[in-house]
């Protein structure tokens, strides 16, 4: 069975291709042909993970899969949430939005650093839609620390591991990630409604 992920983000499909290895073939928007990213203009990660399943959905019969993720952070009243990937300018860098994210930090004691990474994920197929979501609670830390994963995965640490999500090798992410909570109950929901993606 075949999933398209609605995503050029090598590294996204990377973790979603090694997730699903055993029961799904994951392609990228990339293996449809011509999809083009659409605008996020949603206000809610679920807005935005919906607007990207769905304009890709009408390029192919595939299981169509599309997510959008948000760092909130308690301190920063959840900011910066749905602006996530573009916290520092629509033109950002990672490093330029972990940047931005720790000079608000500066000075915070850690105990009030605390902070919700959230994945929703869109599903589509045959125009049904279905939302999953998975989370990991952490603190943001004063500096980046280890050299694995992308965005603020340096600077998220995740308290029951003891560990920022780029200090885990992509097999140790794909346990304890936000993403892989929400795909763990995506792979779930594909096996217990199999019947439906016939």
């Amino acid at each position: 069975m075949k999933i398209v992920v609605a995503t050029h983000n090598k590294h996204k499909v990377d973790e979603i291709r090694e997730f699903f290895k055993d029961d799904f073939e994951v392609l990228s928007a990339d293996d449809i042909g011509s999809y083009d990213e659409i605008e996020e203009t949603g206000d809610t990660i679920e807005e935005n993970a919906l607007l990207k399943a769905r304009s890709l959905a009408n390029l192919t019969d595939f299981i169509v899969i599309a997510d959008d993720t948000g760092l909130f952070v308690d301190y920063l009243d959840g900011k910066p949430g749905v602006y996530s990937a573009r916290f520092a300018g629509s033109n950002a860098t990672y490093e330029d939005n972990n940047r931005k994210l720790l000079r608000l930090l500066e000075g915070v004691p850690i105990e009030k650093r605390k902070a919700t990474f959230r994945t929703v994920v869109a599903l589509i197929y045959k125009g049904k839609e279905t939302i999953i979501e998975g989370k990991v609670e952490g603190t943001i830390l004063d500096s980046p620390r280890g050299q694995f994963g992308f965005g603020y995965d340096p600077v998220f640490f995740v308290d029951k591991v003891g560990k920022t999500l780029a200090e885990l090798t992509l097999e140790e992410k794909n346990e304890v990630s936000h993403r892989a909570n929400a795909l763990k109950k995506l792979k779930e929901y594909l096996k217990n409604n199999l019947e439906d993606f016939k």
